[in-house]
């Protein structure tokens, strides 16, 4: 186990770790790929890589709902709130795979306080950067609805934390996950202060159509079985000139890992080296414009072996560890 430390506590370390014990409580049943098992995984692979003890670990308090209702419509707020069952072993169905137990509520806040938390240490420059390990994922939470795994919208509810609370200027969000984030897309569509880049494989769920790029939206269509070498192409021609443009004050990353070639939810072909190779491009990127300033939360990823060996490989580059 790493050392652990307050919210409040200086560092002198440039990444933390955060979680907390309620992510792992949210179960969807044992046919769900959305596992509590998924981060035991990363913690696994964290303590295999020899990196563990060298990151500080910490955990944020939950999200108020306020912070949520920046991002989400009180409709959708309260239909998780609502609906939590009493109790255990029984859930309630949002949609076809997104379903709540009796801790979902508490995972969910816990998920969004947890990147919360993460952002306000790194813009209060007590840490250079942070991975939260937490679920229940939330790039695919809309507005106005929780869809595909995720309820609550992680990354969009702390980038607007950091735009409307912390009076950041202007964001970035990168989202490598193998699924279009379709809820991310829609948080902003219409806030030119936070550029969105991302690839996805299409056609694949959500389904969302191609959209042109603009000076705020680079989100690139990929086919089926794209490995490395496509995906190292289009962030060199397409992000990262988007990226300088647009001169984020702080990055924030929906880190997916079902890209990955052993994740059969997905089609792609990634490897660990990749994520890696592009934690490296965003972390260039964060030291040009941002002060360092980058917070990557965990998204999809459902080979468990793949998952953390694929975590451990960006944490340990977002450490300058590798």
């Amino acid at each position: 186990m790493g050392r652990q430390h307050s919210a409040t506590e200086a560092s002198d370390m440039t990444t933390a770790i955060y979680t907390h014990p309620d992510c792992g409580r949210h179960d969807m049943g044992d046919w769900h790929p959305e596992s509590p098992a998924r981060l035991q995984a990363i913690a696994d692979q964290l303590i295999l890589a020899q990196i563990n003890d060298l990151l500080e670990h910490r955990q944020g308090p939950p999200a108020p709902v306020a912070a949520l209702e920046r991002v989400h419509s009180k409709g959708a707020i309260a239909v998780v709130r609502d609906n939590v069952p009493k109790a255990e072993g029984e859930y309630y169905p949002l949609d076809g795979d997104t379903l709540l137990n009796a801790h979902s509520w508490n995972a969910a806040l816990a998920a969004a306080g947890a990147a919360l938390a993460a952002t306000d240490a790194v813009i209060d420059g007590e840490i250079e950067n942070a991975f939260c390990a937490i679920r229940p994922p939330g790039h695919h939470a809309r507005p106005t609805e929780s869809m595909g795994f995720c309820l609550f919208n992680n990354v969009a509810v702390a980038a607007r934390h950091a735009l409307d609370a912390r009076g950041l200027e202007r964001v970035a969000i990168i989202d490598f996950d193998v699924h279009h984030g379709n809820g991310t897309a829609d948080a902003f569509a219409r806030d030119p202060r936070v550029l969105m880049v991302s690839f996805f494989q299409h056609p694949f769920y959500p389904y969302t159509e191609p959209e042109p790029y603009t000076d705020h939206r680079v989100n690139v269509p990929v086919p089926a079985r794209s490995a490395g070498d496509v995906v190292r192409q289009l962030v060199l021609e397409h992000w990262l000139p988007a990226l300088h443009r647009q001169r984020p004050q702080m990055l924030f990353i929906s880190a997916g890992f079902d890209a990955h070639r052993e994740d059969d939810v997905g089609g792609m072909g990634l490897v660990e080296a990749d994520y890696a190779w592009i934690t490296r491009q965003m972390m260039a990127v964060a030291r040009q414009y941002a002060g360092g300033r980058i917070v990557s939360c965990l998204e999809g990823g459902y080979k468990l072996s793949a998952l953390g060996r694929s975590a451990a490989a960006h944490v340990k580059a977002l450490a300058e560890l590798d």
